[in-house]
């Protein structure tokens, strides 16, 4: 198999080690100081210079090579954005198929994180679990289940959007919290506002009689203890739903035989766990020791909340620790705005563990949680010049664009730019820009880069889940 690799000067060096160690045979093509400037005519020069099987051209390349192909009859893929990630794509050419649209880089990822969800739905379906929730399995060998959290739900202003939100994001069951203020009408009129929901749902309180006004709905109690277990563990065994069971005062197996003798036959045991400071630690290692019939729920939300630090890593290893205490079960939340994104977070971070299987660690799976920060820098070259210039602070006058101006912020994942009225939404920057470019609705250059500027930072703050002020710093 021969491949003709198409690249520039500034990024020769790196193309040509990539080459070499590909074990494929290579010729490397260096087309001048940016190899994603090359033309259709260019390449045809280059190809026909020698006998190809198919040629690589830079990612960043957006020419069209149909022409190319149809004129010599070899085949032009894109290859990765960056020269630096050739070294990783080359090896597998002939194994896997490169696309002349999509950059090999999306391409190897997309298809890693195919085979993982793949794979996952395949544990999933073969998996034995010790009971179902709704249709949901519990324990045994199936994946360790996210339970998303709504605190105060009687009071929530919107709880049907708000649930579906949650199972959207990824919740296997999202529970709802009842305070001390509840009644069991508030109880009752939360439950009937979520009819038609088919996901399981969770009541949230140790009162007696809210327990017993979840019961028209309900697929799942928390928490039962030594209090409550001989008031409503007959009615929660009678309804045939699930519970989970916390120590109280009498500890964690005096209560779930208490329930159990109620008749209550799908039991989790919670065992609490306290915030990082206040016994984290010790409680991992007494729940590693533990042996439990029960499946073991695990209360990472607390942890999250509780720590003032960005929640994707926190999720992540949380979520590795309840795997290694066999936790089947795990606690999140959405409480406060530095959670936002944490039943996502949390569900990838399920799916990672569970595609461990006979690997040490979850790393490589085709499923991650970067956020910010990048599994592996870019070793580019740098940039090349002759003279300097040097920017100094301005203090130019503002002269308003006689287009008009623009009103630019976020609706739920989509940006938004208005102008006298007319607003123009879309989840890109990029072709944000494109349409008001294309309506003429910008005319000098300094209020067009103003407006990249702020559309783009409107995207990052979506991306990130972060709150977005127009000329406020990011």
């Amino acid at each position: 198999m021969r491949i003709l690799l198409v690249t520039g000067t500034q990024t020769e060096a790196i193309v040509k080690e990539a080459a070499e160690e590909s074990g494929h045979d290579c010729d490397v093509a260096v087309i001048g100081e940016v190899a994603s400037f090359i033309s259709p005519e260019r390449l045809i020069e280059l190809i026909t210079q020698d006998r190809y099987d198919f040629v690589i051209v830079s990612g960043m390349c957006t020419a069209d090579f149909s022409t190319v192909e149809k004129e010599t009859g070899v085949f032009v893929f894109l290859g990765p954005r960056h020269a630096s990630d050739l070294a990783m794509i080359l090896p597998g050419v002939g194994h896997i198929q490169l696309s002349r649209t999509i950059p090999a880089d999306d391409l190897i990822a997309g298809l890693k994180r195919e085979r993982a969800l793949e794979t996952l739905q395949d544990i999933e379906d073969s998996a034995e679990p010790e009971f179902f929730i709704r249709g949901v399995k519990i324990g045994g060998g199936s994946r360790m289940k996210v339970v998303a959290e709504i605190m105060d739900a009687h009071r929530h202003p919107d709880i049907r959007s708000a649930v579906l939100r949650f199972f959207a994001s990824g919740a296997d069951i999202v529970d709802l919290g009842f305070g001390f203020d509840a009644t069991p009408d508030d109880v009752t009129k939360t439950f009937s506002a979520l009819k038609g929901v088919e996901g399981p749902l969770a009541a949230d309180t140790q009162n007696p009689d809210l327990i017993r006004a979840a019961l028209i709905r309900a697929d799942l109690i928390l928490s039962l203890q030594e209090e409550n277990i001989p008031l409503v563990g007959s009615d929660i065994a009678e309804a045939g739903i699930a519970a989970v069971v916390v120590p109280g005062e009498a500890g964690l197996a005096a209560n779930s035989a208490a329930a159990e003798n109620c008749g209550i036959q799908c039991i989790i045991a919670d065992p609490l766990l306290p915030p990082a400071g206040s016994g984290l630690v010790k409680s991992l290692a007494e729940m590693s020791g533990a042996e439990t019939p029960y499946p073991l729920f695990f209360g990472a939300g607390n942890v999250v909340e509780l720590l003032d630090a960005d929640s994707p890593g926190a999720n992540a290893l949380l979520a590795a620790m309840a795997a290694e205490v066999g936790a089947s079960l795990i606690f999140t939340s959405e409480h406060s705005d530095k959670t936002i994104g944490s039943v996502t977070e949390m569900r990838k971070a399920t799916m990672m563990t569970g595609l461990m299987n006979d690997r040490p660690y979850p790393k490589d799976l085709g499923i991650d949680l970067f956020v910010i920060k990048e599994k592996r820098r870019r070793r580019e070259p740098p940039v090349r010049y002759d003279a300097t210039l040097q920017t100094i602070r301005s203090e130019k006058a503002l002269i308003y664009d006689p287009c008009g101006n623009f009103r630019i912020g976020i609706e739920g994942s989509e940006i938004i730019a208005e102008r006298k009225g007319v607003a123009v939404k879309g989840d890109e920057w990029t072709t944000i820009f494109s349409l008001i470019e294309e309506k003429g609705w910008v005319s000098l250059l300094d209020h067009a880069a103003y407006l990249g500027k702020e559309l783009y930072k409107a995207e990052l703050a979506i991306r990130f889940n972060r709150s977005f002020e127009q000329d406020g710093d990011f």
